[in-house]
């Protein structure tokens, strides 16, 4: 597919697109299966790759630690249901797992070419129509259907699934006491202030805060009240 003929990127703050497509778990509306849930989409290249192969057997078993955040997992790959149906074994048996959360089947990478998971880096990545493989990608939405995180990683690399539940943990827990979290940030550590937050209002909301620079304004957050340790 030429380039100009793609739908423009999406960025942090798009309304991911909807789209219907047949899963491991059966036909699915994508803005209904989110319903009131958070979603992490990731995407694979093909079926019975060995990098994918280990990270969807990592994500089952990460699978019980999302859904306690009221979040859904979804894969997406560029193969039939079918193909990813006989996948699944493979990656239960290497990982121990049982994996459960569906395969969006994308052979015709419909689903790829709306969310723009091609690969540029390699020119020659292509199939027998000369079409870009689809990317890894790890897109999470809220319940709002807002894309709130973008990552792509290249096939050489595993993905962190332990960062991608760190962010949801971020995320859940900024919406919810108005904080942003510093680099390293994990559930327990302190948190920052967010902006729009005056001083007079953070007193009450934050009475132990400390201000590092009128900028970067500290304060505890103990684990129990993030989405680490409290269901949503």
């Amino acid at each position: 597919m030429p380039t100009e003929e793609r739908p423009a990127p999406l960025r942090l703050g798009s309304i991911a697109p909807n789209f219907k497509a047949d899963t491991t778990n059966g036909p699915i509306d994508f803005h209904e299966f989110i319903g009131d849930k958070w979603v992490v989409l990731f995407s694979h290249p093909e079926d019975y790759t060995p990098v994918c192969t280990t990270e969807l057997g990592a994500f089952a078993k990460l699978e019980p630690e999302f859904a306690r955040r009221g979040v859904k997992l979804i894969g997406l790959s560029a193969n039939t249901v079918d193909s990813h149906g006989r996948w699944i074994k493979d990656i239960d048996e290497i990982s121990d797992s049982k994996l459960a959360f569906p395969i969006i089947g994308d052979k015709e990478r419909r689903v790829a070419f709306a969310y723009d998971m091609l690969d540029h880096q390699d020119t020659t990545n292509v199939d027998h129509k000369g079409i870009a493989f689809t990317i890894r990608s790890v897109f999470i939405i809220d319940p709002k259907k807002t894309i709130r995180l973008i990552l792509s990683y290249p096939a050489s690399t595993g993905r962190n699934t332990a960062e991608v539940l760190r962010v949801v943990d971020s995320l859940q827990t900024g919406d919810r006491h108005r904080v942003t979290t510093p680099i390293n940030w994990i559930p327990g550590d302190d948190v920052i202030i967010h902006p729009s937050v005056k001083n007079d209002e953070a007193k009450q909301l934050f009475p132990d805060f400390r201000v590092v620079k009128p900028y970067l304004r500290f304060t505890s957050l103990p684990k129990e009240k993030t989405s680490a340790a409290v269901q949503i």
